[in-house]
């Protein structure tokens, strides 16, 4: 058993194991996680930080709920997901604002996919902690991570030909009693447009919005 430091010791030995010991556990579950090449801005990856969860990768997503990511599941894509979304967003090849629809309808589907699974077939628009039911609704903070996640792969499976993911987006200012609100953001290649797709207004299995990012700023 490891000795305790003692009052007037600088503890820095005990101090400097810890840290040891948890990068050492990092390195470990990092090279025990599927590997991948996508590159995350810093705002992205603090997303996944934050929850302690990995970014997606091209065969798996971490899914988000119960408010704040408390609970998970992991979305392992099959042959029928990918060919699914495939599908989707081949509707979306003719133009910017075509595959912005059609990202909205890969949003439904996975709505649609996790629903029965987690139970958030029965989620609610704008839920947060006054909704008494966690188990079965997201937060803006989960609905961010999910849709953010959901667009990387789609990014990475090369379906998504006029735009990029982009930073989520913030907003809210609690000195005038604005609750804090976020988003994933799709920027367009050609206008460096930003465009929100914001699923946690909406209720179950519905559109979620999307809108510039200038236009969702001044919606509070």
């Amino acid at each position: 058993m490891q000795r305790l430091a003692r009052a007037g010791e600088v503890g820095k030995a005990p101090l400097f194991h810890g840290l040891a010991v948890g990068l050492i556990g990092w390195v470990l579950i990092a090279a025990s996680s599927p590997s991948h090449s996508l590159e995350l801005s810093t705002q992205q990856a603090a997303i996944y930080s934050a929850a302690s969860i990995f970014p997606p990768t091209t065969q798996r997503m971490t899914v988000c709920y119960g408010f704040g990511c408390r609970r998970r599941e992991m979305l392992d894509f099959t042959a029928a997901d990918r060919a699914a979304l495939t599908r989707i967003m081949a509707a979306g090849r003719a133009s910017a604002a075509a595959e912005r629809a059609a990202a909205q309808k890969a949003e439904i589907w996975f709505d649609r996919r996790m629903g029965p699974v987690i139970g958030t077939d029965r989620r609610v628009a704008r839920a947060n902690f006054r909704a008494l039911d966690d188990s079965h609704n997201y937060d803006c903070w989960d609905t961010t991570r999910n849709t953010m996640s959901l667009l990387l792969v789609l990014q990475q499976w090369g379906l998504l030909k006029y735009h990029v993911v982009g930073n989520p987006h913030y907003r809210g200012n609690v000195l005038v009693l604005q609750t804090m609100h976020n988003t994933a953001v799709l920027v367009e290649r050609a206008t460096k447009v930003e465009w929100v797709l914001d699923v946690w207004p909406r209720g179950y299995a519905q559109p979620p919005d999307v809108m510039t990012v200038e236009k969702w700023m001044a919606e509070y």
